[in-house]
């Protein structure tokens, strides 16, 4: 069995949410060790991750040093976490392995993702990432390109486009080495988003790709089997917050899009996860998992979680 699995962006941070560099590499400590055991049992295992909390501490030096250097433009800020988030989980999962005598390496791959440049949520820069900042500050950061708006008393946001992800460049690249042997990190924070101009070359863009969905895209690249979304709760929650919360077990894919059309869950948080998931399953996927890392050996099994499985 093939298992892809998605480290939320909270899995790379300490408890409380800092992302201090020994709170990183500490959080993928734990998850190196999870992964162990999945391998140890006989399951193949692929990685992604988000990266929000690193973006974020990137785009906050872009901002405080915007007046001295150009920022870098957040297609970088994507591969430059990729890289520094694809060294801590590797050197953890060597040593996770190494100390369970499992003779397997791992590997990490910078990863492209297409996106189509007529994509609205590209056109139309909605999603708003990083701090709230005076209006000074803003402006000199729109007089370098990036789009900011007013958000009356809290301030000026960045808001950036966020497209469908259609297919993963380096997906060739990750499924040689998983078919090497290799426990392979790869497409972090939903993959670099480029566009495909009409001479066939590649351009980078400033958006951000859902992780989400991009690890629900990634899963069917390496032909996995299973997708388990690993977040900070066991299971997703019908009626959130309530006193007639009800957590979801087995849910088939079509009961569950009916719960998500009846909106109970949240766009910024369940929400894409649900839908990530649905999207693995209605492709062919076996089954679709999210649930938290303690419970990581058994919902790849199905046995915990909120677990996806077809109609």
């Amino acid at each position: 069995m093939r298992v892809l699995l998605a480290l939320g962006g909270n899995a790379m941070t300490a408890p409380d949410g800092r992302a201090r560099p020994e709170d990183q590499v500490a959080a993928a400590q734990v998850a190196a060790g999870a992964v162990a055991g999945l391998l140890a049992a006989g399951t193949e295992v692929v990685l992604t991750h988000g990266n929000g909390p690193q973006v974020g501490n990137l785009l906050v030096k872009n901002e405080l040093a915007a007046a001295v250097v150009p920022p870098v433009p957040l297609d970088w800020c994507g591969a430059q976490t990729q890289g520094t988030l694809g060294f801590v989980l590797t050197t953890a999962l060597d040593a996770a392995l190494a100390r369970a005598g499992i003779d397997r390496r791992s590997a990490a791959v910078v990863t492209r993702t297409i996106v189509a440049g007529d994509d609205p949520g590209l056109v139309r820069p909605s999603k708003p990432i990083g701090r709230y900042l005076p209006a000074a500050e803003a402006a000199v950061l729109v007089e370098h390109g990036q789009h900011w708006e007013d958000r009356g008393e809290r301030g000026w946001r960045r808001m950036v486009g966020s497209p469908e992800p259609l297919e993963i460049v380096d997906g060739p690249a990750v499924r040689a080495l998983v078919d090497a042997g290799f426990v392979v990190v790869a497409n972090g924070g939903g993959g670099i988003p480029v566009v495909r101009q009409l001479t066939g070359d590649l351009t980078g863009v400033e958006a951000v790709i859902d992780k989400d969905l991009g690890a629900a895209l990634l899963a069917r690249t390496v032909r996995a089997d299973v997708l388990v979304i690993g977040t900070d709760v066991p299971q997703a929650v019908l009626r959130f917050g309530t006193p007639d919360a009800e957590p979801l077990g087995v849910v088939g894919v079509g009961a569950l899009r009916a719960h998500a059309a009846e909106g109970h869950f949240a766009g910024g948080s369940m929400g894409p996860k649900v839908d990530a998931a649905c999207r693995f399953v209605e492709a062919g996927g076996t089954r679709a998992v999210i649930t938290d890392l303690d419970h990581l050996p058994d919902a790849a099994a199905g046995a915990a979680g909120t677990v996806v499985v077809p109609d």
